[in-house]
């Protein structure tokens, strides 16, 4: 009788794990999709679909060289398979579904020894309404590496000894390094000190092999990668340097130079005999004290800003954290918990200062950073956390005021989703589906916000990108010579200009840059042409142009 007692006790403890663990996860995400929506924080994850789905390419682009190694090329066969599903959306979020999984048991473990079972459950939805709902709602695909390498390694080192759990974390990190290989180092880094608090010495195993497994897969991609691709990495770094980071100052000499680095920074980056590593030698550089004057006390406030404004929470819970262990003498390696207080804070401004610090990034350094704290604060040998009355009801105004902000967000992201989806009606409005192709410029502004299971689809077979960081990529060149027998950029704009079946939908100043870049590399006696708007009155919004092509006499 005691025994089938105790075997009925641990059935239902154990149902209740797996109900806090793996059912609430689901039920979290999916109450805050119902509820808040789910929106692209930026137009990457969009623009990548397209070229999966093959609409920006010759054929669906199954490596995009700099990321989803491996995974491209299934999401790609699938997309081809049937491409009415949102397979990109359907695998990132299971993906978070599963970083979330991981967090989840991380924390049930650490919550178990000092809390019954609703007190934790009570618990990790708070967790979850404060430091979690915002990778769902604002989505990019930067946070899945950040989320699942490090919730997966910290899942391996409080399990140590099990070799299943040594598996799914190394899995985990193994799945973050293929989609996004800087984004899953930046996650061990921000991990390692939570892996050693829960893993004690064997965690060294743990990051040694997790190293070993992204120096061999970082060495077998720079044995393998094409000379183009070479070039479109050495490239998309010299941009960021000069569009996302701000490290570059423009210092053009010449005119061509000059229309050159304007269409840098209009992100108009398809001529590779106009911007290219030379160009960035010769019309940029790194200037110490103009960086220092102009820009980092900038972006050091503006990082600051950030963090206090949209994480106030979180930054609120690191300092009760910090308050429970600077107010006891009873926890080991004090002294080591707060030089990492000071490594992750100095990692978050020298991202937000040097680089950038984005919410895709933000967040899931503060979660993680929030996870090994709460390690090393709930380890078994340390006294049970107390907090005070005053504190309580404190936590419980800043989560009534993080979920209004939440709400406002909301709010904002659906009006500019809103304004996306009229541009992307105006643009199918104006197709008749006979269309060999469509050139766009600014057209990939209209995605930012949209919703990751809703397909964009066009009637036009092809869509030339102009603008954005996919015109690097190595498919753009081979797209020109399908449709125009030419990779040269302004030899292709030139003969898709005299086509009667082809359309362009630009940005005002995208087209007049373009105009510029056709008559500046105009030699001989080619035709000159010039992009009038079709449409007036619309502001910095893309419209349709029509060609107007004059022969030099």
């Amino acid at each position: 009788m005691l025994a089938s007692a105790n075997a009925a006790t641990g059935s239902r403890a154990l149902l209740w794990k797996l109900g806090r663990v793996v059912a609430l996860p689901a039920l979290l995400m999916l109450l805050s999709g119902w509820a808040l929506g789910c929106f692209y924080e930026t137009n990457d994850d969009a623009v990548i679909t397209l070229l999966l789905r093959g609409n920006m390419s010759v054929a669906p682009v199954t490596n995009l060289h700099l990321y989803f190694h491996g995974v491209a090329w299934i999401l790609a066969t699938l997309y081809e398979a049937f491409p009415a599903w949102p397979w990109y959306g359907f695998a990132l979020y299971g993906l978070l579904y599963l970083s979330t999984v991981l967090a989840f048991a991380v924390l049930d473990r650490l919550l178990h020894p000092r809390f019954s079972g609703p007190t934790i459950m009570v618990l990790m939805v708070l967790f979850f309404c404060v430091a979690w709902v915002e990778h769902g709602m604002w989505f990019n695909y930067v946070r899945v590496p950040m989320l699942l390498g490090g919730a997966g390694l910290l899942y391996a080192a409080q399990r140590r000894g099990q070799a299943g759990a040594l598996m799914m974390g190394l899995l985990a990190f193994g799945l973050a390094w293929l989609i996004r290989p800087s984004a899953a180092m930046l996650a061990l880094i921000a991990t390692a000190p939570g892996i050693f608090w829960l893993g004690g010495r064997r965690a060294s195993v743990l990051v040694l092999v997790a190293n070993t497994l992204a120096v061999v897969g970082g060495g077998t991609l720079t044995l393998t990668r094409s000379t183009a691709a070479s070039n479109y990495r050495t490239l998309d770094v010299l941009k960021s340097n000069l569009n996302d980071y701000h490290l570059y100052r423009p210092t053009p000499v010449t005119a061509p130079d000059s229309l050159a680095m304007q269409a840098v920074e209009q992100w108009m980056l398809g001529d590779s005999a106009v911007v290219n590593p030379d160009l960035f030698k010769r019309a940029s550089r790194f200037e110490a004290g103009y960086f220092l004057r102009h820009q980092f006390w900038l972006k050091a406030t503006e990082t600051v800003q950030q963090l206090l404004r949209d994480y106030f929470p979180l930054l609120l819970l690191q300092v009760l954290i910090c308050w429970q262990v600077f107010g006891s003498q009873r926890y080991t390696y004090e002294r080591r918990f707060w030089v990492v207080q000071v490594m992750m804070i100095g990692l978050l401004l020298a991202l937000g200062i040097v680089l950038k610090l984005p919410p895709r990034l933000a967040l899931p350094l503060l979660d993680l950073w929030v996870l090994g704290n709460l390690a090393y604060l709930l380890d078994a040998r340390h006294p049970r956390p107390r907090l005070a009355p005053l504190s309580a009801g404190l936590l419980a105004l800043v989560v009534l005021a993080y979920g209004y902000k939440t709400w406002h967000r909301k709010a904002v992201l659906s009006q500019e989703a809103l304004r996306g989806q009229h541009i992307l009606a105006r643009f199918a409005a104006g197709l008749t589906g006979h269309e060999a192709a469509v050139v766009v410029a600014g057209l990939e502004e209209a995605f930012k916000s949209q919703s990751p299971f809703r397909e964009f689809s066009v009637s036009a077979p092809k869509l030339v990108l102009l603008t954005g960081w996919p015109t690097l990529d190595p498919s753009q060149p081979a797209l020109r010579q399908q449709l125009t027998g030419t990779r040269d950029f302004p030899t292709a704009m030139r003969a898709l200009a005299q086509r009667s079946d082809v359309k362009w939908f630009l940005a005002p100043d995208a087209a007049a840059l373009l105009s510029r870049f056709c008559v500046l590399k105009c030699s001989g006696n080619p035709p000159q042409v010039r992009w009038l708007p079709l449409q007036s009155g619309l502001g910095p919004a893309p419209v349709f142009y029509a060609p107007h092509v004059e022969t030099v006499k």
